[in-house]
């Protein structure tokens, strides 16, 4: 890929997806990223599904746009090979539990002091939980996500997709080009590298809104609240005749007196019951009621429809064949057709943001597990092919 990012290089040591979807990021922005995995086995998420005859599709999204080496980072002849690389790279990775890279004198201070190493673990580098493990669930859930998703009266509810991971990675992705700008461009460039401690808590912890400044001035502990929320109405993802929901956002008196015309209710912006947002905060369960009732009377599109034609935000809770059949997403090019090396052209989710008035680069595919292995090291470390064929006889790469 090309863009602003070219002629930056950056390693990556991670598994799984706070760590890859970091360099991931970079890489779409045109940096060029080199992917360090343990030989035989590779990323973890190779090997999770759905799958298309023993290849995963999981993989195939979050592999792409970097380049495969296999290197035994538990042999000392790897961890030499990964000092050299690291000398190479502007950038490195890496999610492994706190010290171990330590342990196999691969760690920050071992590398080269011109290299920005981005550290993603659970609970941080240092601080009493530092040794845990943990993945994603446990972000949400200590970081105070978890417990605000979901119903009142039912158990907290994941969300959808492994959130901490991948805002874990795009806060990375933005302190690293921070450390970067201070390293090379910025007022006094140091010239110096710097550490990015990520824990995946923090990352959710950030995003809390007002819920520990309440805590601390009013002793609010915010509970879950579903699909609306308790100081505006009406608000909620609405049942449709056609089995969909859609989601009416019109809490502001402006909104709702347009939602009013959409449903041809107009006298419910006089009704002394609703003539405030704080009155229909109150009596939510009344207006959401009306709301509903009338979505239920009709499709998805027509709620839409109806809804647009009046000024109303509105969104039905789209699928994956909704967004794959979406006209003003295909119009924005959203979704890219990647030549993947196992199945070919695979269509999916296009990198993001986009530079306005720039063509926006398609990532490479997944590469297979080592296809990169002699490329890189021979291009960067300037290894011949007996000194490869060496280190694969004794299984390091």
């Amino acid at each position: 890929m090309t863009g602003p990012l070219d002629g930056l290089r950056v390693l990556d040591l991670g598994t799984r997806i706070a760590a890859p979807f970091c360099a991931g990021l970079l890489g779409e922005q045109g940096a060029e990223v080199i992917k360090i995995e343990q030989p035989g086995t590779g990323d973890f998420m190779r090997e999770i599904g759905p799958f298309v005859d023993d290849y995963s599709l999981f993989w195939a999204v979050e592999g792409r746009g970097r380049k495969s080496v296999t290197i035994d980072l538990r042999k000392p002849a790897g961890r030499d090979l990964l000092r050299d690389l690291a000398a190479c790279c502007d950038v490195a990775c890496e999610n492994f539990r706190p010290g171990t890279l330590e342990r196999w004198g691969i760690g920050p201070a071992d590398l080269d002091p011109h290299l920005v190493v981005v550290r993603i673990s659970a609970f941080g580098q240092d601080g009493p939980y530092a040794p845990r493990p943990g993945l994603d669930r446990l972000g949400i859930g200590y970081g105070g996500l978890l417990n605000l998703t979901g119903y009142p009266d039912r158990p907290p509810v994941r969300p959808g997709v492994t959130t901490s991971d991948y805002l874990t990675g795009v806060f990375a992705a933005q302190a690293a080009l921070a450390a970067l700008y201070r390293r090379d461009a910025g007022p006094g460039a140091t010239g110096k590298g710097a550490v990015i401690d990520a824990a995946l808590y923090g990352s959710v912890l950030r995003i809390l809104e007002w819920t520990l400044a309440a805590y601390d001035q009013l002793g609010t502990i915010r509970q879950r609240e579903g699909n609306r929320l308790a100081n505006s109405a009406p608000l909620d993802n609405y049942p449709t005749a056609d089995g969909r929901y859609v989601c009416l956002v019109a809490g502001s008196d402006a909104n709702f007196a347009r939602l009013c015309q959409a449903m041809e209710r107009p006298e419910l912006v006089t009704d002394p019951r609703f003539a405030s947002l704080a009155e229909r905060a109150a009596r939510s369960d009344e207006i959401n009621g009306i709301v509903a009732e009338w979505t239920q009377a009709r499709s998805a599109a027509e709620v839409e429809a109806a809804a647009i034609a009046h000024g109303v935000p509105v969104a039905t809770a789209y699928t994956a064949a909704d967004i794959a059949g979406d006209p003003h997403m295909a119009a924005r090019g959203d979704l890219v057709s990647v030549d993947d090396p196992v199945l070919g052209p695979l269509r999916q989710q296009a990198p993001f943001p986009r530079f306005v008035g720039e063509q926006r680069s398609v990532p490479s595919g997944a590469p297979r597990l080592g296809a990169h292995t002699r490329e890189v090291l021979g291009d960067l470390l300037g290894l011949g092919a007996d000194e490869l064929d060496a280190l694969a006889a004794d299984g390091v790469i």
